[in-house]
């Protein structure tokens, strides 16, 4: 499960770097509840917009596209963005 855990955290990191204009506020938090890797995104105030995009457009591309990955690895994912 690490191991999954590592591969998708890395993948949330690539695509928030992507993102985000302040790369070095991006905090990442993994924890697994039950068979859930849950990894909470944390960037900087000013970038909170970027990464949530209009109406949570980004949001939820980001998630999608975790989720997919995850299916991939037989694994399962959730992706809180923390303000």
């Amino acid at each position: 499960m690490e191991e999954k855990t590592k591969e998708l955290q890395a993948l949330l990191q690539t695509l928030s770097e992507a993102l985000v204009e302040d790369v070095d506020s991006i905090e990442i938090n993994p924890t697994i509840d039950g068979n859930t890797i849950v990894l909470e995104l944390k960037v900087a105030p000013e970038d909170m917009g970027r990464v949530i995009g209009k109406g949570g457009r980004r949001a939820e591309a980001i998630r999608s596209i975790l989720k997919a990955k995850a299916s991939r690895i037989d694994a399962r994912v959730a992706v809180n963005i923390i303000d």
